[in-house]
């Protein structure tokens, strides 16, 4: 009989942790935020920076690289260049040819007495070969694995860093989609090497960044990076506004929604959004069709064949209705895996990061976001998302109606638990 009691108590105890894996923030909007004013009026940026926070700051120099071959070498260039300090946060890290790279660059750099400080998601990094973890702590980099699975965390072991920060010298800074490993090597044109931007940042938003590696360093050690190392003097590097936000379940998960939700209601003219997993919230999709009803133009770029993630592509399907009977655009890129996070707003304000457009980014990870208010880099920023529509497929609505019946009935099935995929 005793052991009929405690299987119970284990079973209701395993139930109560998946239970809790499964919960979303309480705190979460309910009414819809109407259009008042455009991207383009003072009043959004004052409402982004007090909303959201940090404040935006002027004079900085954003870069986008493209692909692999373009993301990579920047990224080791600055890390091999560092003098004072090298942070860098990433969901994936696996071992292969570029993960070897990326521990050497770090590792000379540790040995040569630069602070090395690295924090590494735990599930993200499950293909991390352990020899490669320990070349560089053996080297002197201070590497962390953020929330190992441990029985007195089950309940948060779904809230995982979906960040990509890597800071030098407090000086140069790197965001964006790009996870280190070997799929995202290349030039994003074949099914072996995923299609992806990332951004180089200079100027005094990088201390931001800084910040935001730093919020889960202190998290996972309880030490916080300060000093000129890491928050050096930075004097203006170009012409650009932008601020950089993070968000967490622990912390204010909703402002990444509230971000989403206040940059679409601003649109007046176009909405550019390329989204590797789209899996938005009733709100979203019904700020996107209100858009629509302001006569928006809206251009929405998915991932095709080569998805990596096929219960995404099927629950995100469900939602496309109702966003093409509103007149939206939808394309689906064919070469490659899309991993892109763009949104482009009113050739006015670019939001980039590590950022998708889905409720587990929204309010499980944690995540870091760089918005950027610049008419040139917004036009750059088109030219890319529309030289990458010519590689895709536009999807219509009779394509959505004429659907399989499997996948209207996958998509009831994993209604449930869209918010975790």
């Amino acid at each position: 009989m005793l052991w009929v009691i405690g299987a119970t108590i284990l079973a209701t105890s395993l139930v109560l942790v998946l239970l809790q894996n499964f919960m979303t923030p309480g705190d979460v909007m309910e009414r819809k935020i109407e259009h008042h004013h455009a991207v383009s009026d003072p009043q959004f940026r004052r409402e982004m920076s007090v909303l959201l926070g940090p404040a935006i700051v002027a004079g900085n120099q954003v870069a986008a690289l493209q692909n692999g071959d373009e993301i990579f070498p920047a990224m080791l260039e600055a890390i091999r260049s560092a003098q004072a300090s090298i942070t860098f946060e990433t969901f994936i890290y696996w071992s292969g040819d570029i993960g070897e790279t990326f521990s050497k660059a770090l590792s000379e750099r540790a040995r040569a007495g630069v602070p090395v400080r690295v924090t590494i998601d735990w599930v993200g990094s499950n293909k991390m070969e352990q020899s490669l973890l320990d070349s560089m702590q053996a080297a002197g980099v201070q590497l962390h694995r953020y929330r190992p699975l441990h029985w007195y965390n089950l309940g948060r072991m779904n809230n995982r860093t979906h960040r990509k920060l890597l800071v030098v010298d407090g000086r140069i800074g790197f965001t964006g989609g790009v996870g280190i490993a070997d799929l995202w090597t290349g030039d994003g044109g074949d099914p072996e090497n995923w299609r992806d931007t990332h951004f180089r940042i200079e100027g005094p938003v990088v201390a931001q960044l800084q910040a935001a590696f730093n919020d889960n360093w202190i998290k996972t050690t309880g030490q916080v990076l300060n000093g000129p190392s890491y928050f050096p003097p930075l004097e203006e590097a170009g012409g650009m506004d932008a601020h950089v936000f993070v968000a967490s379940p622990s912390g204010g998960s909703e402002s990444m929604h509230l971000m989403f939700l206040l940059a679409i209601a601003a649109a007046e003219e176009t909405i550019d959004l390329a989204a590797s997993y789209f899996v938005p919230d009733s709100m979203l999709i019904e700020a996107l069709i209100a858009a629509r009803g302001r006569e928006v133009r809206v251009r929405i770029l998915l991932p095709g064949p080569h998805i990596d993630a096929v219960t995404v592509k099927i629950a995100s399907k469900s939602d496309w209705g109702a966003l093409l009977g509103a007149g939206a655009e939808i394309h689906i890129y064919q070469p490659t895996m899309l991993h892109t996070k763009l949104l482009v707003i009113d050739d006015e304000f670019v939001s980039v990061g590590s950022t998708n457009f889905d409720m587990r980014s929204i309010r499980l990870n944690d995540e870091a976001s760089l918005n950027i208010y610049s008419n040139d880099f917004a036009t750059q920023m088109t030219a890319v998302f529309e030289a990458d529509l010519l590689s895709a497929e536009p999807y219509s609505l009779a394509d959505w109606k004429s659907r399989p019946w499997r996948e209207k009935l996958s998509e009831k099935i994993l209604l449930p638990i869209r918010s975790q995929l």
